[in-house]
């Protein structure tokens, strides 16, 4: 049985910055478009010569599970970047990454990724080394229909209705969550904050 470590590696990055006023940049690597033939290795080696902070490890649908052969990839190009679980659901929770969003869909009312998938992880979190970086998920968009909200079954907030946006936040905070991870989703017409 793994222990926790009490390693705040991530969080003490992301507080940095945050205190510093530096933004960030995070590399979202979909598991369900890694495709074994040498694009993910290049990928990595220029995430690596560009010193971005965080490889975001994730998806909405995952086919195989992949996410160790993923991991080792990430680490054999770059030893240094923290590798972070963004889970689409508990099958995509591993121990070799080294640490995990734990998403709360609070932009949604589906349970199941309110609260559901986060009782099934909690037992496996607990043994795991990870850290645990309790997170606000918000889907927002414009209307159109993408991968995110449709595998969540969830509406989206509306890109052109912020004050909802910081409402939905304002309430994770309440809550307890520490991070915000607002997203239009795979597929959307246009980003965050472009309505």
């Amino acid at each position: 049985m793994m222990q926790r470590r009490n390693n705040t590696l991530i969080a003490d990055k992301l507080r940095h910055l945050h205190r510093t006023g530096k933004k960030g940049v995070a590399l979202l690597i979909d598991p369900e478009k890694y495709d074994g033939e040498g694009k993910l290795e290049k990928l990595v080696t220029i995430a690596d010569e560009h010193r971005i902070d965080f490889f975001f490890l994730g998806g909405s649908l995952i086919n195989e599970q992949n996410m160790d052969t993923i991991i080792q990839k990430i680490r054999e190009g770059s030893s240094k970047i923290p590798v972070v679980l963004f889970p689409g659901n508990v099958i995509q929770v591993t121990d070799r990454a080294d640490g995990i969003l734990f998403l709360s869909l609070i932009s949604g009312r589906n349970p199941e990724l309110l609260i559901g998938q986060q009782v099934t992880a909690a037992p496996l979190l607990g043994r795991s080394s990870l850290e645990v970086l309790p997170t606000g998920y918000m889907l927002v968009n414009d209307g159109q229909i993408t991968s995110a909200s449709y595998i969540s079954q969830t509406i989206p907030l509306p890109n052109d209705k912020p004050a909802l946006a910081v409402a939905t936040a304002m309430a994770g905070q309440f809550l307890g969550l520490q991070y915000f991870f607002l997203d239009a989703g795979s597929g959307a017409s246009c980003p965050v904050g472009k309505g």
